[in-house]
């Protein structure tokens, strides 16, 4: 019974300091201090990204984006087609 006791409070403990933030984390921070801080401007690495980054701030509308992600999809099919196994004991 004393070792499941001390097990359960070790994970709590680990729980705990895991989740505990850390000194520098955003999260817990004041909001004046946010505000001083320039924002962290995160660009996007790839299309589907980019993309969504504009449908998201405006640039373009929602079928916009269904179209150009219709000719992203299409595109990647041409240059990489999925080429499914086959096993002829299946069969």
């Amino acid at each position: 019974m004393m070792i499941l006791l001390v097990a359960t409070l070790g994970l709590i403990a680990a729980a705990i300091l895991a989740l505990w933030p850390a000194p520098g984390d955003r999260a817990h921070r004041t909001p004046a201090a946010a505000i001083a801080e320039p924002a962290e401007t995160a660009r996007p690495t790839c299309l589907e990204g980019v993309l969504a980054a504009q449908l998201v701030g405006g640039d373009i509308t929602r079928p916009q984006y269904l179209r150009a992600i219709e000719r992203l999809a299409a595109r990647d099919e041409e240059r990489h087609p999925l080429a499914v196994p086959w096993d002829d004991r299946l069969a």
